[in-house]
């Protein structure tokens, strides 16, 4: 990734490790059976929470990476094989699915807001860019709040969502969104071998 920071493409980034898509029906399944009034309240208030933790990771992350001693290069060539390995997951995901959550009671931090919301890889990018881009704190503020506010949109829309691209519309989308994060991991990778080469 290039020192120059553009908000929209670092937003567009997020979105995609923060993959609505692949998780509007797990949400759908989590909230089943329960009342517009309740799960449009669930999920505004499991947003807000995750959103919470992402910029606590986003304005303190860099302060993570500088105990260990971490120089830039290793750090975008790291970004760059996690986003593959992630890029790789959405495209050919594992055929057993993952194990639902029981829904007999209200969802609260868990899953939603972690880890569909603040997950490893969400929270992993945002400690990378935060690192590859100091003095870049606000323009890395209005992608994730971009990248929220999208997965915040399609979370809302979730139910009418699903009734128009079913699930294999979904998946498609999910299937599109790897490929262009393993194009850009790609891109990272080579970035870290030319600064870490001076190339």
């Amino acid at each position: 990734m290039q020192n120059e920071l553009s908000i929209l493409s670092t937003a567009l980034l997020l979105m995609f490790i923060l993959d609505p898509f692949g998780n509007v029906p797990i949400l759908l399944t989590l909230l089943k059976g329960v009342d517009n009034r309740t799960r449009y309240r669930i999920i505004v208030r499991e947003v807000f929470i995750g959103l919470g933790i992402l910029l606590l990771f986003l304005f303190l992350g860099d302060e993570f990476l500088n105990i260990f001693h971490l120089e830039t290069s290793a750090v975008t060539i790291a970004g760059g094989v996690i986003f593959f390995i992630i890029g790789i997951k959405m495209i050919f995901p594992s055929p057993k699915g993952e194990p639902l959550f029981s829904s007999d009671q209200e969802p609260l931090v868990v899953p939603i807001a972690l880890p569909m919301i603040a997950g490893p890889s969400a929270l992993a990018t945002l400690i990378l860019l935060s690192h590859n881009h100091p003095g870049q704190s606000r323009s890395l503020f209005y992608a994730l709040l971009i990248a929220w506010g999208l997965v915040f949109i399609i979370f809302l829309i979730a139910p009418m969502l699903y009734r128009v691209l079913k699930k294999k519309g979904l998946t498609a989308l999910e299937r599109l969104m790897g490929m262009l994060l393993l194009i850009m991991s790609i891109q990272m990778f080579i970035n870290g071998l030319k600064d870490a080469f001076a190339i």
